[in-house]
C-alpha cells in the first residue's frame, strides 16, 4: 500500500523567516508558473479559543510568509495576501486564506528612485533591481540569486516619476526581444534551510535532462487541448511614451514600424492586426525590440495544453521547465496519427488528497 505524504503549511514572519506556527488547512488548492505568479488558497477552521487565538496571531496578510511542506520536502513558498474570517448559521467559525508565491511583493514595491544603466548585462539589471528593493529599510525578505549572465547588454533608465512596480520592470524587461525568463523557486538547501532563490533562463528556463514520459490512457488521467486564436496577429505595431520637447506642438507617443508578416497572409491566413504599449519606453531602439518580439508571440494561435496525471515519483514542482514527451491516443489521435511529442513544463497546479480524492498535478505545456 502506498501512503502519500502528509502537507503542512508553514506560517513564518515574511522578513526573519522565524516560525510562528503549523495550522491546519482543508481544502487546499496550489499551482506554479514560470513567468506567471503563483498562488495557494485554503480554509483554516476554528473549532475553538484556542485556535482562534493561534490563528490571530500566525495569520496575518502582509507579514505572514507561507511554505509548503509535503514529507520533508518543500513544495511552495509565498505571502499571506488575504484572510477572510466567515461564520456559518451555527456559528462555526473558519478563516479562508489566500497567498501569492514570492514573486507577488515585487508587485507591491515601487521604484522611487531613477535608476540607470548602460550596455549592462539583462540579467545584472534584474538583479539590480532585486538588490533596491531588498536593500530599503523593511524590504529584505531573503530573496537569493546566482550570478551567470546571458551575454545579452541593454541600456535602462527607469525613473522615478513613473512610480513603476519593479515587478512590472522585470517583466518588460524579460519580454524584449531576446529577453529571459524569470521565477522565485522554494526548496529546503543541503542544511535543511528553506530558500527562496530567484531564477533565470536566458531565453528559457531549463531543468533536467531527461525526458519524462506520459502516456494517454496511462498515467495522464485526463487532458484539455485548448486552441485560441483571438490574439494572433499578422501585423504588429508598439507603442512607447510621449516624447514632446516642443510644449507648442502636438503630443504623439513613439511608435514602432508596423511589422507584417507576409509569409503568413501567403500561407491564406486573414490580416490580424496587434498592439502593445509601452508608456515607459522612451527609446526607438527599445520599443522596437519590444515590438518584434510581441510580434513574433503573437504570429500563432495560444496553444496551452493542460494534462491531469497523479502525483508523485518524478511529478513534482521541481517539474518546472523540464521536458516531457506526450502520448496520446484516442479518437483524435488514431493509430500512425497518435500524438508522440515533447513539450516543456510551464505551470503545474496540485490538488493535495482529501476525503477519497486522489493526489493529483495538472501540468500546463508549452508547445514547442
Amino acid at each position: 500500500m502506498t501512503v502519500t505524504p502528509s502537507y503542512r503549511i508553514l506560517l513564518c514572519d515574511l522578513r526573519s523567516d522565524q516560525l510562528i506556527d503549523v495550522l491546519p488547512v482543508q481544502g487546499v488548492s496550489l499551482d506554479d508558473y514560470i513567468g506567471k505568479t503563483g498562488r495557494l488558497s485554503g480554509t483554516v477552521p476554528i473549532p475553538n479559543a484556542a485556535l482562534a487565538d493561534r490563528a490571530r496571531r500566525a495569520l496575518v496578510p502582509g507579514r505572514t510568509a507561507v511554505w509548503v511542506e509535503r514529507g520533508r520536502d518543500l513544495w511552495w513558498g509565498g505571502i499571506l495576501w488575504t484572510l477572510n474570517l466567515a461564520s456559518d448559521q451555527r456559528g462555526r467559525l473558519t478563516a479562508q486564506i489566500q497567498a501569492g508565491g514570492w514573486e507577488s511583493y515585487l508587485y507591491h514595491r515601487l521604484l522611487y528612485d531613477t535608476q540607470t544603466a548602460v550596455q549592462v548585462d539583462q540579467l545584472d539589471i534584474a538583479r539590480g533591481l532585486v538588490d533596491y528593493v531588498q536593500t530599503t529599510p523593511g524590504g529584505d525578505i531573503g530573496i537569493t540569486y546566482d550570478s551567470h549572465t546571458s551575454g545579452v547588454l541593454r541600456d535602462r533608465t527607469y525613473l522615478r516619476y513613473d512610480l513603476p512596480a519593479v515587478g512590472d520592470l522585470l517583466d518588460d524587461l524579460a519580454a524584449v526581444e531576446n529577453g529571459f525568463e524569470w521565477r522565485i523557486a522554494s526548496y529546503r538547501d543541503a542544511d535543511g534551510r528553506r530558500v527562496k532563490r530567484l531564477r533565470f533562463g536566458s531565453p528559457k528556463i531549463i531543468t533536467g535532462a531527461a525526458d519524462i514520459v506520459l502516456d494517454h490512457p496511462g498515467p495522464v488521467l485526463s487532458y484539455a487541448w485548448p486552441t485560441d486564436a483571438t490574439r494572433k496577429a499578422n501585423a504588429w505595431q508598439s507603442r512607447g511614451a510621449t516624447v514632446n520637447t516642443n510644449q507648442a506642438a502636438d503630443s504623439y507617443p513613439l511608435t514602432s514600424p508596423v511589422l507584417v508578416d507576409d509569409a503568413d497572409i501567403a500561407a491564406g491566413w486573414p490580416r490580424l492586426d496587434g498592439t502593445s504599449d509601452y508608456t515607459t519606453v522612451t527609446q526607438q531602439t527599445t520599443l522596437d525590440a519590444h515590438a518584434r518580439a510581441d510580434a513574433a508571440a503573437s504570429l500563432r494561435p495560444v496553444v496551452i495544453p493542460e494534462v491531469e496525471v497523479l502525483l508523485g515519483g518524478q511529478i513534482s514542482p521541481a517539474l518546472l521547465g523540464a521536458t516531457v514527451r506526450l502520448r496520446i491516443s484516442d479518437l483524435w489521435h488514431p493509430g500512425a496519427d497518435r500524438l508522440d511529442a515533447r513539450y516543456r513544463v510551464v505551470g503545474m497546479s496540485v490538488s493535495p488528497p482529501e476525503r477519497g480524492r486522489p493526489e493529483t498535478a495538472r501540468l500546463y505545456l508549452e508547445v514547442p
